[in-house]
């Protein structure tokens, strides 16, 4: 297990009633409703805050990853990203698994493929996920 040596930042929310509540962030810059996912609530849910999360990060890293390579980023990079929710044999309970398409147009297939693999193994989502839910990232 990794360890933080120096904190570089602190997301801090609350959150009620579950996936039919809200959450806030302390600074009041997020304060979203809450719904299950497949209702027809007018809230997000964990799911799709995970995936907006590590799709954002997963970006950075590969900034990151290219900065290190002298390697520019275009400007239209993305992540598609989707997390599912379900249940199976020996999971005691729900389990996620996810996966990431990673558009990088005008660059070349060997170094896009490079660029994710570096990605993958510096984004803190990644690591978090690595060896807890089944992972599929492929480059579009």
């Amino acid at each position: 297990m990794s360890k933080i040596d120096k904190v570089l930042y602190t997301g801090k929310t609350r959150t009620t009633g579950g996936r039919e509540g809200s959450a806030k962030s302390d600074d009041g810059r997020l304060d979203i409703t809450l719904s299950p996912p497949g209702s027809h609530g007018k809230g997000t849910n964990p799911e799709q805050l995970f995936a907006a999360g590590w799709s954002a990060c997963f970006i950075g890293a590969l900034g990151h990853a290219a900065r290190d390579r002298h390697v520019t980023l275009p400007a239209d990079t993305a992540v598609d990203a989707e997390v599912d929710l379900g249940t199976g044999t020996g999971t005691d309970g729900y389990s996620l698994q996810a996966r990431l398409t990673v558009s990088l147009p005008g660059v070349p297939r060997d170094v896009a493929l490079d660029l994710v693999h570096a990605a993958h193994q510096t984004c803190p989502y990644s690591k978090m996920s690595r060896g807890n839910i089944d992972v599929n990232i492929t480059v579009a």
